[in-house]
């Protein structure tokens, strides 16, 4: 997700005041986004990221 997800979200269902929409690197203590394969032809780095913030994310609910 990217600052544009985000917005085009709130945009659709309005201001998030609980915080709930989230970069899922968040979880694992980073800012930045994950980068679009499609643009940057890394697929293994996208791949590596979604890991690392799916893992960050269930340790957080767990």
């Amino acid at each position: 997700m990217d600052d544009e997800n985000i917005y085009y979200m709130n945009r659709c269902w309005g201001p998030d005041p609980d915080r709930k929409i989230v970069r899922l690197l968040s979880f694992a203590g980073k800012t930045r986004d994950i980068a679009d394969p499609w643009y940057t032809g890394n697929f293994d780095q996208t791949y590596e990221d979604i890991v690392e913030g799916c893992t960050a994310f269930l340790k957080f609910l767990g």
